[in-house]
């Protein structure tokens, strides 16, 4: 279920990602490294703000050993 209203300048994970260009699980992961917060929401629905997407989406991504190059 998304939102049926959200505030100004917000995005679902799912709106999130497609904004980013990435999958839904990326815009998970990249809140669980600390590279995305979460602006509000619910821990289920949580939103995010647009700008800290795009920052997201333009940030230095950390490496972890034994992860593929692309």
């Amino acid at each position: 279920m998304e939102y049926l209203s959200l505030p100004p300048g917000s995005l679902t994970t799912s709106l999130a990602a497609r904004a980013a260009g990435v999958a839904p699980a990326t815009i998970r992961d990249w809140v669980r490294r600390g590279i995305l917060t979460r602006s509000g929401g619910t821990p289920m629905r949580p939103i995010y703000r647009v700008s800290d997407v795009q920052a997201a989406r333009h940030a230095a991504k950390p490496t972890r050993p034994g992860q593929r190059g692309a």
